[in-house]
């Protein structure tokens, strides 16, 4: 009960802190947090749907993928930290800083970003998105999950780009680049959890 209690706990702090960075930093500039962050955004610039609503259908439609590779355990706790995400999102959006530092905000919300996704994939648990992705490559090749996740998400900043502006390309690959580090450096420990995956990076 006590380890239940101290990874529901790492997980809702997880979810709460990368919507936090999303929220408050990174979408006020349409900057995508990530694959599912990028899709968020298009949805907005399209439909003019809140993007923590847009996040959550995005990563909701991705558990199919989790209940089939990584198991139901893995896709509960996907759930809710998407969920924890998507709530955090629309209540940091609300949030109005004057006199924005795009810089900062950028820096700010990239280290954020990714020590809420570490803090969930350091538990085995997929950030949602295109993050189910690359934990399931992460678990096949035993490697760290940042380094697919950068890939994956690089491919849709590309779309992205194309579609609303070149600018957001490079202010999304920078975010992916700091985040990345974070996350790994969070997940280098080698780990096993009883309610999670576990891998060993390779050395």
């Amino acid at each position: 009960m006590k380890q239940f209690m101290i990874k529901n706990g790492l997980v809702v702090a997880g979810g709460a802190i990368q919507g936090l960075g999303m929220g408050l930093f990174l979408f006020p500039h349409f900057i995508p947090s990530g694959g599912a962050g990028g899709i968020a955004v298009l949805l907005n610039y399209w439909f003019n749907m809140d993007m923590g609503i847009g996040l959550w259908i995005v990563n909701f439609s991705m558990l199919l993928l989790a209940v089939t590779y990584l198991g139901k355990r893995v896709t509960l706790w996907t759930i809710i930290g998407i969920t924890v995400t998507s709530i955090s999102i629309q209540l940091f959006e609300q949030i109005h800083i004057p006199n924005r530092n795009i810089f900062y905000d950028l820096v700010f919300g990239s280290v954020l970003l990714g020590t809420g996704i570490g803090l969930l994939m350091r538990q085995g648990v997929s950030n949602g998105g295109v993050g189910v992705i690359a934990l399931i490559i992460a678990s096949g090749k035993n490697i760290s999950p940042g380094q697919p996740l950068f890939w994956i998400n690089c491919c849709i900043f590309l779309i992205t780009a194309v579609i609303i502006d070149w600018k957001i390309i490079l202010l999304a690959l920078t975010s992916q680049w700091i985040s990345t580090r974070i996350i790994d450096l969070i997940c280098q420990v080698t780990f096993h959890q009883s309610y999670t995956l576990g891998w060993r990076k390779k050395p």
